[in-house]
């Protein structure tokens, strides 16, 4: 039993099933992230779990006591919300403090943790301020402040970057990682934005059409995405996925795939499981910067297999160069050093890893366990 169990929950708007039994055990201290396409369900999970969507069945229960039917006021949650929503009309320290003020909260204590979460957050120039006078990424350090002199026992975060502008994002996703490492506290974090998810979480919960396709550490949904979709959600940019075929060699499996010329090569794939799948179809899996040019190669990969293709668009990216090409019928992208020799037409030998690729099952999409 976790710190917050979700069990077997559902949601249902009439009779249409929007989450499909939830299972989710999150431990003290964790920073969940539900992460999802827009209708995938995530807020709705979150907004039950602070008791402002009624549970249709199933349980939600933090520290061995079950919240279905507790009202929001008693669940001991703060709730961080994608507008903010702070009261207009009163000062920083006003917004900060209201919700001790409400729970009878002697004013020496509320001075006292006002003061120490302004020097948390370093907003102690703008607590004479109002919420108009502010900036977005000010705003949302108040709304912070707000949840965090709550003490509660679980944070949850609406989408509280989304109305930042890029560099702002990337700042208070920042600040929120250190606060958690500072303060050890239990969040469930909801994005649609996958890399917030990775940069952010312990563990992801990655959602799509009301059901969890995928619970695990970053670098597991990264590294073993359970199907299709986990894999080109979650990304950027996504994982390649092309049609191929196994082909056993030697006792070994390899990947068959078409190359720009309606030829095939052969790629040496590191799973020993494959071979009653000889012969036939699968969806090869492989990440961008799987496909690189030698020189810029995993050393400490065994399996790098040469594919020589024709390059198609070069995109020059700073720090890297992105390749689009055609394999399997499809158009894929390797990622290159910034000064790679690379131009559009060239034929070209790419250096894989396939000691990173997966393999799917192409009927259902999910992936082939070694």
């Amino acid at each position: 039993m976790g710190f917050l169990d979700i069990q077997n929950v559902t949601k249902s708007y009439g009779q249409v099933e929007v989450l499909h039994q939830v299972d989710i055990a999150v431990e003290e201290g964790e920073f969940l992230v539900l992460v999802g396409p827009s209708g995938c369900g995530k807020s709705t999970l979150l907004n039950m779990i602070a008791g402002l969507e009624t549970i249709t069945s199933g349980e939600i229960s933090i520290k061995g006591r079950v919240m279905n039917g507790v009202h929001p006021s008693k669940r001991n949650i703060a709730m961080v919300f994608q507008s903010y929503a702070l009261y207009p009309n009163m000062s920083v320290a006003q917004n900060i403090t209201f919700g001790m003020e409400m729970h009878n909260v002697p004013k020496e204590d509320q001075q006292t943790a006002l003061q120490d979460v302004a020097k948390l957050l370093q907003i102690e120039n703008l607590l004479d301020r109002k919420p108009g006078q502010l900036s977005g990424g000010q705003r949302q350090r108040v709304a912070m402040g707000r949840a965090l002199v709550r003490d509660p026992d679980v944070f949850l975060f609406d989408e509280p970057l989304s109305n930042l502008d890029a560099k702002l994002r990337v700042d208070m996703r920042t600040e929120i990682k250190k606060l958690h490492e500072k303060l050890k506290t239990t969040i469930v974090y909801v994005t649609h934005d996958q890399i917030e998810a990775m940069t952010l979480s312990t563990r992801i919960a990655v959602m799509y059409q009301g059901y969890v396709q995928q619970l695990g550490t970053p670098k597991e949904i990264y590294d073993s995405p359970a199907n299709v979709y986990v894999a080109t959600f979650m990304g950027s940019p996504a994982m390649n996925v092309v049609p191929a075929k196994i082909a056993m060699q030697d006792g070994t499996p390899h990947a068959l795939v078409k190359i720009h010329d309606g030829s095939e090569q052969m790629l040496r794939l590191e799973q020993n499981n494959l071979s009653e799948w000889d012969g036939k179809d699968i969806l090869l899996g492989i990440r961008p910067e799987s496909i690189t040019d030698p020189d810029g190669a995993d050393r400490n990969s065994s399996n790098i297999v040469s594919l020589t293709n024709r390059i198609g668009v070069t995109e020059p990216a700073g720090a890297d160069t992105y390749v689009t090409m055609e394999l399997g019928g499809k158009e894929i992208i390797a990622r290159m050093r910034a000064d790679a020799n690379v131009q559009s037409g060239d034929i070209f030998q790419f250096a894989v890893n396939m000691e990173k690729a997966v393999a799917f099952d192409p009927a259902t999409e999910m992936r082939i366990k070694p």
